[in-house]
């Protein structure tokens, strides 16, 4: 009966934002506007930290990856989510759920360690200045993106692969706008104590790992800041520590939110709004952040322009 189910079962139907019809044309231009911003600025801080020469340092390396997670996992939700609020059809077909829930398993777990590599980048850069060029190699920044992505690329494919290895119920309504873990398991037929115990071990310990490197780093990089004897060094030392720890508030600040609370005060609207948040809110603050906190990230935008307008006046020039 299992393998019957299993086989007949085709797609998925999610609830969705809301089940109210008279919101879901506001929600989509809401989300269109935010998805859009989320775009054009990981998508901008990607090209910009690519071919601005003066960006091309270990933090800005970073802070490119940290970008295209963002438009990653953003990207493997946001559009299917638009799409079904535009035309109220909320299916997604089987192949497409687990697809979804690999690429987005992928993104946001590398996210996690993409931003501890950069606290680490941070405490290099402000302890051991006259040593940073040496430590933060080439080789050291592309080992500490490569082993993030290699290790969510095997939990990710692992837990899915656990999951659609099993047997589904006939019920296929999954509770969520987009195909998570968690609320795909509540639809199995078969034993959940395995699977659950792997996707909750290796959750726990990539933030506790993730959150135990930014914490240990910001400690070291408090106490050095501290013994500076001039005021403008602690104050170059905070401003270029900012908007990473302005990020770092945000993206745990949300996910404590909805792992750390109380069960009783835990609600399936209080988690999709969470989930909203860091799927598509945090992607778009993440580039302005730093854009409009980073000086550096300004003048390369304003360099950039006036290339751009240079070379768009010149061909002007040539066609008339």
């Amino acid at each position: 009966m299992d393998n019957h189910n299993l086989t007949m079962l085709k797609e998925f139907i999610l609830m969705g934002i809301t089940d109210l019809p008279g919101l879901q044309a506001p929600f989509f231009g809401l989300f269109l506007i935010v998805y859009t911003v989320s775009l054009v600025g990981n998508l901008g801080m990607i090209i910009l930290t690519k071919i601005d020469s003066r960006l091309q340092t270990p933090m800005y390396f970073f802070l490119r990856h940290l970008a295209f997670t963002d438009l990653g996992y953003s990207t493997t939700v946001g559009p299917k989510m638009l799409a079904n609020l535009a035309v109220d059809q909320h299916t997604i077909s089987y192949n497409w759920c687990a697809t979804q829930l690999t690429f987005f398993s992928v993104f946001i777990t590398s996210e996690v360690f993409i931003l501890s590599a950069m606290a680490y980048d941070r405490y290099v850069a402000i302890c051991n200045p006259l040593l940073y060029t040496v430590t933060m190699s080439q080789r050291l920044c592309h080992l500490l993106v490569a082993i993030p992505y290699l290790y969510s690329v095997f939990l990710s494919l692992l837990a899915v692969i656990k999951i659609f290895i099993s047997s589904f119920c006939g019920y296929n309504v999954i509770r969520h706008f987009y195909c998570d873990s968690l609320p795909l398991i509540s639809l199995l037929c078969s034993d959940t104590h395995e699977i659950k115990l792997i996707i909750l071990s290796f959750a726990a310990f990539t933030l506790v790992s993730s959150l135990l490197i930014v914490l240990v780093s910001y400690i070291l990089i408090l106490v050095a800041i501290l013994r500076m004897n001039s005021a403008e060094g602690r104050h170059k030392a905070f401003s270029t520590c900012g908007s990473h720890l302005t990020v770092i508030v945000i993206f745990y600040g949300t996910l404590f939110f909805m792992y750390v609370q109380p069960k009783s005060s835990h609600s399936f609207d209080t988690d999709k709004m969470a989930s909203l948040f860091y799927t598509l809110v945090i992607p778009m603050l993440n580039p302005l952040i730093y854009s409009l906190r980073n000086k550096e990230v300004k003048n390369a935008l304003t360099r950039t322009w006036n290339m751009c307008a240079n070379i768009l006046l010149k061909i002007h020039c040539k066609l008339w």
